[in-house]
């Protein structure tokens, strides 16, 4: 072990010298890591330029909305009527929050279930197709979500429960369960594969069996990569639109079942946008809207560095 060691110090102390007996060699060096410095500093500056236009821009368009009207009438009224200058968005912020809740239903068990399979339960074959599957699911584009779910679930879904139209909170939950599921799936599993052998081999040889191994060591030691998961599934299920936009039925009305046509945050401002003008009051109401996405998903991306950093502390 020594000679090969002395060996590799020997010809590192050759390299240092070599470079500083050559100048011009020792000089391009330093420039091209200064170089290097520069241009990744300039892209980290023009990112959060980018990043901070764009919340100025929505954010100082949003706020012309309450020299119209009172944030109770914009955060807490359910009458969505422009033509008459009513701007609620009460309904479209319930509607929000209750799509992602039963998205997150659907796909939280389902996700976490098939990651505990492929970390801890699968052999090697079955990890090596769903997992190419998973991160194949990942990239297909939303549009072709939100076509399938309007070609065939809603025909189902009318099938089976003999509603007239189908479209709805359920079958956009389901379409965006879909679409999340490999997310949170994968980096659960992630999350689980990176809990410590030893908590295992711990738990068994206290005569545990694998479902209390599973249950009460390896998920509660990756609970905060799983909380991440979900958390970073949200984000996905309250920012996409074109698949919603193709399967919720687009009505500006609460839904009081999942079977009646609503309309959420992102719907709502795709199918209106491009019908008003810029200077109204409308289009600052539409605004506030993104504004308001902007900042959930804001809090969520904030609440997973926590979670991130609070992991790190931990290990």
């Amino acid at each position: 072990m020594g000679a090969p060691v002395q060996g590799l110090a020997t010809r590192g102390k050759e390299s240092v010298t070599q470079v500083s007996a050559n100048p011009k060699r020792h000089g391009r060096h330093l420039f091209s890591n200064k170089l290097f410095k520069f241009y990744f500093l300039f892209s980290i500056l023009a990112l959060c330029f980018v990043l901070g236009l764009v919340i100025l821009f929505i954010g100082k368009t949003a706020m012309l909305l309450f020299g119209h009207l009172s944030p109770a009438d914009f955060f807490f009224s359910f009458n969505w009527t422009p033509e008459e200058d009513s701007f609620g968005a009460a309904a479209f912020i319930v509607n929000t929050l209750s799509l992602t809740a039963l998205t997150l239903l659907i796909a939280v068990p389902i996700s976490v279930g098939m990651a505990v399979l492929c970390a801890e339960i699968a052999p090697k074959w079955m990890k090596t197709f769903i997992r190419p599957v998973l991160d194949l699911l990942v990239g297909i584009p939303s549009i072709v979500y939100g076509y399938i779910g309007l070609t065939v679930l809603l025909p189902f879904l009318r099938r089976i429960s003999g509603e007239s139209l189908g479209d709805g909170l359920l079958a956009a939950a389901l379409v965006l369960a879909l679409m999340v599921l490999p997310t949170i799936c994968r980096i659960s599993d992630d999350a689980i594969v990176s809990v410590p052998r030893k908590y295992r081999d711990a738990a068994y040889a206290l005569g545990s069996t694998r479902l209390q191994v599973i249950m009460r060591v390896v998920l509660p030691a990756a609970s905060r990569g799983i909380i991440s998961a979900v958390i970073l599934g949200m984000t996905r299920a309250v920012g996409e639109t074109m698949a919603v936009v193709m399967v919720i039925g687009n009505t500006p009305q609460l839904a009081k079942t999942l079977f009646t046509p609503a309309s959420v945050l992102t719907s709502n401002i795709v199918m209106q946008i491009s019908n008003v003008e810029f200077d109204s009051t409308w289009n600052y109401a539409l605004h506030m809207m993104a504004f308001l996405l902007l900042v959930i998903s804001f809090v969520l991306i904030l609440i997973i560095r926590v979670l991130g950093r609070k992991r790190r502390d931990a290990a």
